[in-house]
């Protein structure tokens, strides 16, 4: 931007950033040049509409004169807990940066001004391997973990890979050779790690930028694995009308509110001189109004004199603008092919069988979760805290099935009482019986209280439950060899409300009813 200042750059680099970190050292740079900023994305689930929060602070650091680099961080992808299987990085890769490039031509942003990188490019080259080895020599294991903590899928058993996510995180923003690397505050953590790190592998340390979390349209973080939380950059009109219809709204509540965090980082950025969000309604409800400042909007809303209906309206007629050209961009069918390759369908997988090429490895369509009745119940002949419970599945007869629910439910609660039975499991002995499934329950961090996940009184033996959103077949017998209940429980869990959910998508009956416990953020085994 021609004829701005030092002092006018900082203010539109750091403008509704939640935190800097490293102040003094970007006024320094300021006075003296123009800043070399990063921001990476591994290339995991589809982008959302979300990803308009940081490409509209790029096009923020390009007004500044900011040189900016974009990596596709590829190898991190499939470091987190193999979020992207290996088969596929190249293809996501490819597709992220389609859609990527798509989503900064909708807002304006010059692509001749950015510098597009690829993680796999250099952080397989032999300087940076060992520059992998030098850092792992000084890094703690506790520190590694602490820094992924926010980022890197937790499960129970972490992978050494999920260690590593952080440091090649780290050593990015001097192979990179930038100033300064911006992401969401969820990365502080890993942000602090490469402050701590790189000048022990003398390295100079980096300027910092954060992102305030914005708000799903459920309420909570946006994320790419909860449907209803977000908008796909290629959903239909229809489709955009009808997750904004369902999002979370209530009215005078500004601080959990997805749609106006989106009108704040998004829209009012990209607005130019002059321009406001402009609200269109009946004279009898208002009539027209338009807000030249967030402030003023947030501030309406607070005192009860803007519907959540019209607010809504308001963002759908936004969110299709800025969708348009990225749909438009997408009608190719080399780019409508591609966006199929990456993100295939969930594919049938057969006991023992190894997923096709492809395949959703980690999707929960493949328990095979059933509604049972318990008709009868006793106790276990050699365990004092185990139950022999004959469960009524809709089958030929009723399934054996060992649960150690002694200690926590008695036997007149559980008998004749709906539960839900994981049924794929490899059946095997506990204590001389042959045990056929699982009574799934929820626990809390202790384990001093578990009780069975809670069914509606209308649902039917033998019907199956459903994850919102995944409608594969489930596998015939789960490989234990595989691990994957193990890997796919590490995301089953009670909400807030105490919803059985697996990565915010309900657990539902046929008819579309949830599930629950009086145990809420808990996890269900």
């Amino acid at each position: 931007m021609v004829g701005i200042t030092p002092v006018e750059k900082k203010a539109l680099i750091t403008r509704n950033l939640q935190e800097t970190l490293g102040d003094d050292k970007l006024t320094k740079i300021l006075a003296e040049r123009d800043l070399k900023i990063y921001w990476g994305t591994a290339t995991t689930g589809k982008p959302h509409v979300a990803y308009f929060v940081p490409m509209s602070k790029i096009a923020d650091f390009l007004k500044a004169g900011c040189e900016v680099t974009i990596l596709f961080a590829d190898l991190h992808a499939y470091l987190d807990n193999m979020k992207a299987p290996w088969s596929l990085l190249e293809l996501r890769t490819q597709y992220y940066e389609q859609v990527i490039k798509a989503m900064l031509s909708s807002i304006g942003v010059p692509l001749e001004k950015l510098k597009f990188v690829k993680g796999s490019d250099y952080q397989l080259s032999k300087e940076y391997t060992l520059d992998v080895y030098k850092l792992s020599s000084v890094v703690t294991q506790h520190d590694a973990k602490k820094a992924g903590a926010e980022v890197v899928k937790q499960v129970e058993y972490p992978l050494l890979s999920g260690l590593l996510y952080p440091g090649l995180q780290a050593l990015d923003e001097e192979y990179l050779k930038v100033d300064a690397q911006f992401g969401g505050v969820d990365q502080r953590k890993i942000f602090t790690f490469s402050e701590k790190y790189l000048p022990q592998l003398g390295y100079e340390k980096r300027i910092h930028f954060m992102n305030p979390m914005v708000p799903g349209l459920a309420g909570g973080k946006m994320s790419s694995s909860e449907e209803d939380s977000k908008i796909d950059l290629l959903d239909s009109p229809a489709n955009v009308k009808k997750k904004l219809k369902k999002a979370f709204c209530e009215p005078g509540n500004i601080a959990d509110n997805g749609l106006l965090s989106f009108v704040k980082h998004v829209l009012f950025s990209l607005f130019k001189e002059g321009e406001g969000f402009e609200v269109n309604r009946e004279a009898e409800h208002g009539g027209d109004v338009t807000f030249l400042k967030y402030e003023e909007l947030e501030k309406y809303y607070a005192e009860d004199k803007l519907h959540p209906g019209d607010l809504k309206a308001t963002v759908e007629k936004y969110i299709n603008r800025l969708l348009d050209p990225i749909r438009k961009a997408f009608e190719k069918p080399e780019l409508q092919k591609l966006s199929a390759a990456a993100y295939p369908p969930p594919a049938k997988v057969k006991a023992g069988a190894a997923p096709a090429a492809g395949a959703d490895e980690d999707a929960p369509h493949r328990l095979d979760i059933r509604v049972g009745k318990v008709v009868e119940v006793t106790r276990h002949p050699d365990a004092d805290t185990l139950y022999v419970l004959k469960i009524d599945l809709a089958e030929a007869q009723p399934r054996t099935i060992i649960s150690g629910l002694v200690k926590f439910v008695t036997q007149e609660e559980l008998d004749q009482r709906l539960v839900a039975v994981l049924c794929n499991l490899k059946p095997s002995k506990m204590r001389g019986i042959l045990s056929e499934g699982m009574v799934l329950c929820t626990s809390n961090a202790d384990h001093t209280t578990v009780e069975p996940i809670v069914l509606p009184a209308s649902a039917t033996p033998g019907s199956r439950l459903a994850f919102e959103g995944f409608s594969g077949t489930p596998d015939e017998q789960l490989n234990p060899k595989k691990k994957v209940w193990e890997k796919l429980s590490a995301d089953f869990k009670t909400n807030s409300d105490g919803l059985a959910v697996w990565k915010d998508n309900f657990l539902l009956t046929p008819e579309g009813e949830k599930l629950s416990s009086k145990l809420a953020n808990c996890s269900i085994k």
